[in-house]
């Protein structure tokens, strides 16, 4: 079965620095999605400090990614890649899903 999202070696890389920085010791990142943004959903990213039942774990590259349940069809085959550029870094998602993002690339439609 295929992963709902995959993680390029910049995101898995990135996403080990955040959790060794983190004093709360969280297990991994959790993803999900909520209503909002321009084109009427947005991606949501936070520490997981623990696992729920629910979860959809993702493991890639030694990083430990959960799937908020919701959001998995809204996922299904995304990217998740890391930018670092001069003035900003972000994660970027790379949704095959997406038939509309907004030009602030935080909210997407399916």
């Amino acid at each position: 079965m295929k992963q709902v999202i995959t993680l390029s070696d910049n995101a898995a890389n990135r996403i080990k620095e955040i959790i060794s920085n983190d004093e709360s010791k969280s297990v991994g990142v959790r993803v999900g999605v909520k209503s909002g943004g321009c084109a009427g959903m947005s991606y949501i990213m936070e520490y997981a400090k623990e696992i729920n039942p629910t979860d959809e774990i993702i493991e890639d590259k030694g990083v430990k990614v959960f799937i908020d349940p919701g959001a998995i069809m809204y996922l299904l085959g995304t990217e998740m890649d890391y930018k670092k550029e001069q003035f900003s870094s972000t994660f970027i998602f790379k949704n095959p899903n997406e038939t509309e993002r907004c030009g602030c690339g935080e909210s997407f439609k399916t």
